[in-house]
């Protein structure tokens, strides 16, 4: 059982290939896996022997069962499919002593009931004393033939060596050696636990669940997490029957995937809040308290006094979640402290502590929604974020652009989402990322096919428009109507103020209170009065949201996008672009730029990335965005500000690193690549607001600045373009200098447009 992205389905494809093609055995592997983009859990079902394989079913009797996570202990049953005598492996930093307060009582006594030989081996540390991150998958390999001894050791050392040649010779040979140096260190670092006759004894310590869990995470979520859906009886989804599961699921899982999390160093802290900003999970956040909540505060909660207009008087924190980080290390790498105020640390030094901040945190203070808060990137930050502890891979690019959106305008959102990764990340069975806030509002979200997102989002905003109409005739009829002045003005305030969205939540709320009560003698009016309260929920001006890859946007999907685009109507489109099919296995897009490998392109894509950007333009009613979080944020937010308050159609292009680019520096690093993509000349910044041509004034705006890095530096830091270079020398330099030169006139035709 492994962990998504550590490379465990993958090596055990070359496992049974080695087997089979080495021995005379027969062979069989299927692989099964959960649908999270990374850090969730796979699960690969080896079979070998002397006769013919034709089981058409998963293992449950397995002689070999190995488990790469160490927090799989406490939410999976590993190891009651063992036969006596099986060998358990288990990947985990604790000694054997530790173990005993670590390992749970149902795994001691079927450990020791059946005889399993049990072996632990710490290929986490192995992993990063080599250089490998957490990419486990070769340190496990070389203990899994060791220990099955199918092939004698030297035989099968230098298959699997073979095998990580053939599979990482594009990224080079230092990756190459690291991986097999890993085999190597995986062979002799196995180490046997002798097991305690006392483990057949164990039991359980009771321990009183202080959370009380809604019935569909009990009843539904927990035994889907625990791989045991298929036994849910139909009964289970009764009052469930249109499909609909409820928001905020993810904030149950905790999932504690993570290695190291960050540790908040509180006396280096400038309270910039970029590590929040930039969070690709949402488990990082600033907290303000007044003086009685921090009265109330865990001893471990420490605060420094806020600083910054509008915070007076309050105590500020910097808050982790340390079980629901994916560790991915960005907040740290980004923090501009003199001296860090950010730093990694093991998981288990900060679980003791930060659980319970966490909880204090969110639970007992909460968000200062009251304070009088600016517009900048750090003000936004308060504000509680309505998409967290998604699925997507650690560092993921595309999920800080919508976390950010949530915040600004989650509680009024309507969010049709293109199948894809976003789609996958952001609400997958049986949990949903999308939350709500304490008064029960959030994004109402919704997946659509591939090809027709657009216009299955511009349906749902059609149909609120209508909903709208209709209230606004009501109204307009109640007016005619013999009813108090000050009544007659709050209908009035709601009819001019309905498309201002955060005016118009003011005015519905004061007339939702004035007609909740409401009585007349007048039997029309009690009527239009009834139908407006029928029709409550669309009284404030729904923010529009369709979102989704470049895949969808640049390719499959495009027809749609134009033509939202060119409706005229106020509705905003989100494009994470990852330039490539990042969900279905890294095939190129029209998005792809000249020289990147992806499928469909082994060779280096020979055409240009469509410029998606510049043809909304041509419209000239079309509000267009070219944005990259962390290269520069103040643009960011005026864009995503700008874009919903246009009152037409919007496009924001969010650049997105992604796991498939294969950055040298890891994901860790992907909120820095994003800053390098705009200082290298590749990614450019820019607004186009048609706003602006009522002013008199030239509506394209140039946010970016002359490239000062080197553009060749840059994408020979990604695998996919560095690999071109190994594999296609002859083609590589000329794709790498169009590559180049495309990226220049790109730029020169912006500064052009605004030069106008």
């Amino acid at each position: 059982m492994g962990l998504g992205s550590d490379g465990t389905v993958g090596a055990n494809k070359q496992a049974i290939m080695i087997i089979g093609n080495q021995t005379d055995q027969k062979v069989q592997a299927y692989f099964d896996y959960d649908s999270k983009k990374s850090g969730g859990i796979t699960m690969s079902h080896l079979r070998f022997g002397k006769s013919s394989i034709k089981s058409t079913y998963l293992v449950e009797h397995a002689d070999y069962v190995a488990c790469h996570n160490q927090s799989y202990v406490n939410k999976y049953d590993i190891v009651s499919d063992l036969k006596p005598g099986g060998i358990f492996v288990l990947n985990c930093v604790w000694s054997d002593e530790e173990l005993e307060t670590h390992l749970p009582a149902k795994y001691k006594k079927v450990i020791a009931e059946k005889n399993i030989q049990f072996y632990t081996i710490n290929a986490v540390q192995i992993a990063e004393e080599i250089g490998l991150g957490n990419r486990i998958n070769m340190v496990m390999q070389g203990a899994f033939f060791k220990l099955i001894n199918i092939l004698p050791e030297e035989e099968f050392v230098k298959a699997l060596k073979d095998a990580a040649t053939y599979s990482y010779n594009k990224k080079g040979d230092k990756v190459v050696q690291m991986n097999h140096d890993a085999i190597d260190k995986g062979v002799r670092r196995i180490h046997k636990v002798e097991v305690p006759p006392e483990w057949k004894n164990a039991k359980e310590t009771e321990e009183e669940n202080e959370v009380k869990e809604p019935d569909f995470i009990k009843d539904i979520m927990r035994p889907m997490e625990q791989q045991k859906g298929h036994k849910l009886p139909v009964s289970a989804f009764k009052g469930r029957e249109d499909g609909t599961f409820p928001s905020g699921s993810t904030a149950y899982e905790k999932r504690g995937i993570a290695v190291n999390v960050p540790e908040w160093i509180e006396e280096n802290c400038i309270q910039c809040n970029q590590c929040s900003y930039i969070c690709p999970h949402a488990v990082i956040r600033p907290f303000l308290l007044n003086d009685s909540e921090l009265e109330k505060a865990p001893k471990s909660f420490e605060t420094i006094k806020a600083a910054g207009k509008g915070v007076e008087g309050l105590h500020f924190r910097i808050q982790i979640s340390p079980m629901d980080c994916t560790g991915c290390g960005n907040c740290a790498d980004i923090c501009p402290a003199k001296d860090k105020a950010l730093v990694m640390n093991p998981i288990a030094t900060q679980v003791e502590e930060q659980v319970e901040n966490w909880k204090f945190a969110s639970c007992d203070v909460g968000y200062k929604t009251d304070l009088a808060l600016g517009k900048s990137f750090k003000d936004s930050q308060f504000k509680e974020p309505l998409m967290e502890f998604s699925g997507a891979c650690a560092g993921c690019g595309e999920t800080p652009y919508i976390k950010l959106i949530t915040q600004l305008f989650g509680e009024r959102m309507m969010i049709a989402n293109a199948t894809g990764c976003s789609s996958i990340w952001g609400a997958s069975a049986p949990s949903t990322a999308y939350t709500t806030n304490k008064e029960g509002k959030g994004p109402a979200w919704a997946n659509s096919l591939f090809e027709d997102n657009a216009e299955f989002g511009f349906g749902m905003y059609l149909a609120s428009k209508q909903m709208r109409k209709n209230i606004e005739e009501n109204i307009l009829k109640l007016v005619e109507k013999t009813i108090e002045p000050h009544v007659k003005e709050l209908l009035v305030d709601w009819v001019n103020y309905k498309e201002d969205g955060e005016v118009s939540k003011a005015a519905s709320e004061k007339l939702m209170t004035e007609l909740e009560n409401y009585k007349s003698a007048d039997s029309e009016v009690m009527y239009l009065i009834d139908q407006i309260k029928q029709r409550s929920d669309y009284l404030v001006k729904r923010s529009h949201w369709i979102i989704g890859g470049d895949g969808w946007a640049y390719d499959i999907g495009y027809g749609g996008v134009d033509q939202v685009m060119a409706s005229g109507e106020d509705i905003n489109i989100l494009v994470f672009d990852t330039e490539v099919y990042s969900n279905t296995g890294g095939q190129a897009s029209k998005s792809t730029p000249t020289a990147a490998v992806a499928k469909f392109a082994s060779s280096g894509k020979k055409a240009g990335k469509k410029d998606l950007g510049r043809m909304m333009m041509t419209y000239g009613n079309v509000y267009v965005a070219q944005v990259g979080i962390h290269a520069d944020n103040n643009q960011l937010i005026k864009a995503v500000r700008e874009a919903e308050n246009y009152k037409g159609p919007s496009i924001i292009i969010a650049y997105a690193p992604c796991i498939s680019h294969g950055i040298r520096e890891g994901m860790g690093r992907s909120m820095e690549t994003i800053k390098k993509a705009v200082k290298a000349g590749y990614w450019h910044l820019y607004r186009y607001n048609p706003d602006l041509k009522k002013e008199g004034k030239n509506p394209f705006i140039l946010d970016s600045k002359e490239p000062t890095e080197s553009f060749r530096d840059f994408i020979m830091g990604q695998v996919r373009y560095s690999s071109l270079a190994r594999t296609f020398p002859d083609v590589a330099e000329e794709l790498f200098n169009k590559a180049e030169e495309n990226a220049k006139e790109r730029y020169e035709t912006y500064k052009t447009l605004a030069s106008l």
